[in-house]
Parts: C-alpha cells; structure tokens; sequence
C-alpha cells in the first residue's frame, strides 16, 4: 500500500512537472480531453435537465393516467389520411362512457379550445388559453387554486357562465390575484365571473403553464363552439382503478369504447388510447438518442485528446530516459516504472476532464441565471461519468508509453541520457 501511495505522489510531482515546463504544449495536448469531456458532460446534463423539465410538466398526474382521443402521443401504423377522418370524441361519448365506469375510475371530458382575448374595464389580456373541463378534471390533472375555487358539477352541466383564471391573467387584469374574485370579465363576446385563480407556477419549455390558461366548464365550451365543432380538439382524460392490471383495462377501455362508438368487428379503432406511460417511454427513447449523439460526435474530440496524452507521455518517456535507467539499476521494477506512467497519463487525463467539468459548471451557473424558463442540472452522476471517462483515455493513451518505459534496458537507458 505505501509502494502505491509512493506512485501516485511521484507520478503526481512527474505530471506537474510536465504542466510547467510545457505550458503551452501540456495545454495543446489536453485541450482535446477538455473539449471532449466538456461536450460529454454537457450533452449527458442538458438532455437530463430537459427530460427533468418534461417529466416535472406531469409529475401531479399518475402514470397510469389515460387520454382518449383521435390524436396519437407517439408514432402510429395509422396513415396520416386515415387519422385526419377520425371523428372527435363527443361529450355524448363520454356521458355514456361514464356509465359504464366503476366507481374506482375517476374521468373528465376536456375540450382544448383556442386563444381568446380576456378583458376587465379597460385591462385586456391578448391569447390566453382557453379550455373546457368538466368539474372532475382536477382529479385527473391536480393543481392549486390560490384563491377561489374550482366549478362544480351544476355549473359544469349548466355551461354556467364562470371561469378559473390563471395566475399572470388574474395579475393583469386585477393587479391583485386576490381582487379578481367575483369578478365579472369579458370572453366569448359575453360577461362571465370569476371564481377562481390558480396558484402560480412559473414558466416551462416543454409544457404551456397554467399561468396562462382559463378554465370554464364543459357545455360552456360547447355552447361557444357548438355540440360536435371540429374546431376544438377533445379527449377523455381517465384515472384508471388503481387495482386493475394495466393491460386487461386498456382491453375492456378498448372493447366499451368500440361499442359506444359503434364499430363493427371488422373495423379498426378510430380512437387512441394514450397512456402516460407510453409517454415516458417515448421521452427515455428520445433522451437515448441524444445521449448516444453526443458521444459520438464528443468522441473525435476525445480521439484527438487520446493522442495528445499519448504524445504527452511517449516524450516524457523520451525525456526522462536517463532518470528511468537510474531507476531500474537501484532496484526499481518493470511494474513500478509502468504504474508510474500510467498514472502520470490518468492524472493529465483527468486534469483536462476535470477543467472541461469545471467549464460546464460555470456555464450552467450563467444560464440558469439568465433563463428562467429552464433549470440547467449538473447532477452527481455526470461528473462521476466525466471523470470516468476521463480516467479511461488517460489509461488507454499512457499504456504504450508506460510498456516502453518499463522495457527498457537500464544500460542503454543510462547511456543514452548521457
């Protein structure tokens, strides 16, 4: 253990050596580590903070929640021609779903409409977000109401002439959160009152914040846009019964949904069952991608820093010939020069990794300063992996080097030096 300790020390003293002596060359050579190491951890970090930002978009939503809809999350054998005939499904679909729902399964109808003005005396708000809900969809999709309240069944049933307002449309119109309840503002070309606010939650580059969004209920919605409009997208959002096998409830959602639709056994779905999972699987296969990009295009860079290390060392070798001949004349065996080397390389390797991980670092630090709509995470694991990779090219480039060294003949070593 003390013959260890000894290596590193002197292996650490030869690689600092190197540093100043050679400054310019010794930062020419590691430039290729440090670049190739920065573009590694920075890929690896920028793709986990946004898969961070995608997943903490759902993360009030159970997933195993489902959207029903004639749109698809991810890629489909359906052709593009036969989805755009696909009806939408309809709040009549939905009533008779409903019947047929155990009393574990929790469901709300969603209508996503478009951008409308919102005004209160003379405070306008341009393109809020507008959709209608039915009365259960804070079930599915929880959040916060920081004032007020959500609308009940009646009012949803009723289409009564309410609305939930978003944080920064309330800020707007108000100027206070607080004040905006019961009051009346004007959407849809007529006057409606608002009896609740939802509590802020900040802006997010992969999803739209509620910030932003008005509530009103259902036939609201539909009185605005008319019973069955093609105009607004729908979708069935269902909790499912948390004791029920995933698979044997997409297959009875499935065959009930077939059958309020009226489809024959011959006929495919018109439908897409969308699950949460699914959606999960999609982002890890989209993260993969990315991860699997960046090394291949950080790896160049890693294949010039190899050889710079390599070049590092094998005149190094060159260098200390004399010294290394001195060594095995005293004693010193073939493994305790070639553990020298090597880790003289590794610790050049990971100097260039550690200064690319300290460039990230800083720059993250900048960003997240600067952008407030995306957290940039260095997370433990990256460095870890940085540094470890780090470690690797400084193995692979030092271990010829270090075999020549620890081969040669202390008599020609020590001649040659002289």
């Amino acid at each position: 253990m003390r013959v260890f300790f000894r290596i590193i020390r002197e292996s650490l003293h030869f690689a600092l050596n190197a540093l100043k002596a050679n400054r310019l060359r010794t930062f020419l050579s590691l430039l290729g580590v440090t670049f190739g190491i920065f573009s590694i951890v920075a890929v690896l970090a920028a793709v986990d903070s946004m898969k961070h930002e995608i997943v903490s978009s759902f993360e009030d939503m159970d997933s195993r929640t489902i959207f029903l809809s004639r749109m698809s999350f991810g890629q489909t054998d359906v052709p593009l021609w036969k989805r755009q005939q696909f009806e939408n499904i309809s709040y009549d679909q939905y009533i008779a779903l409903k019947r047929t729902a155990s009393e574990e399964e929790v469901m709300c109808f969603n209508m996503y409409m478009s951008m409308y003005n919102v005004r209160y005396k003379d405070n306008l708000v341009e393109m809020v977000q507008v959709q209608a809900t039915t009365e259960e969809y804070t079930l599915v999709d929880p959040f916060r109401l920081v004032h007020g309240r959500y609308f009940n069944e009646y009012e949803s049933v009723s289409g009564a002439g309410v609305v939930v307002l978003g944080y920064d449309v309330a800020e707007s119109l108000f100027g206070q959160a607080a004040l905006a309840i019961d009051q009346q503002v004007r959407m849809f070309g007529k006057q409606v009152t608002v009896i609740g606010v939802i509590e802020k939650e900040g802006e997010s580059a992969f999803s739209q914040s509620r910030d932003n969004l008005a509530f009103v209920p259902i036939n609201l919605g539909r009185m605005v846009y008319g019973a069955n409009t093609k105009l607004a997208t729908t979708a069935i959002i269902i909790k499912p019964d948390p004791t029920t096998e995933s698979a044997a409830y997409i297959a009875s959602l499935e065959s009930r949904m077939r059958i309020i639709r009226g489809l024959d056994v011959k006929s495919d779905n018109d439908f897409f069952i969308n699950e949460m999972e699914g959606l999960s699987k999609i982002i890890d296969q989209f993260v993969g991608t990315m991860n699997t990009i960046g090394f291949v295009i950080s790896g160049f860079s890693l294949l010039v820093g190899g050889f710079g290390i390599a070049n590092i060392m094998f005149v190094s070798v060159k260098e200390r010939t004399n010294i290394i001949g001195i060594h095995k004349a005293l004693g010193a065996k073939n493994r305790f020069i070639l553990m020298q080397f090597l880790f003289e390389a590794v610790i050049l390797s990971l100097l260039g990794g550690g200064i690319g991980i300290l460039v990230v670092f800083l720059s993250f630090l900048g960003l997240n300063t600067f952008v407030s709509s995306f957290t940039f995470i260095l997370s433990p694991l990256n460095v870890t992996i940085g540094l470890v990779i780090s470690s690797c090219i400084g193995f692979i480039s030092g271990i010829l080097p270090a075999l020549s060294a620890s081969r040669l003949n202390p008599v020609d070593a020590i001649r040659t030096g002289m």
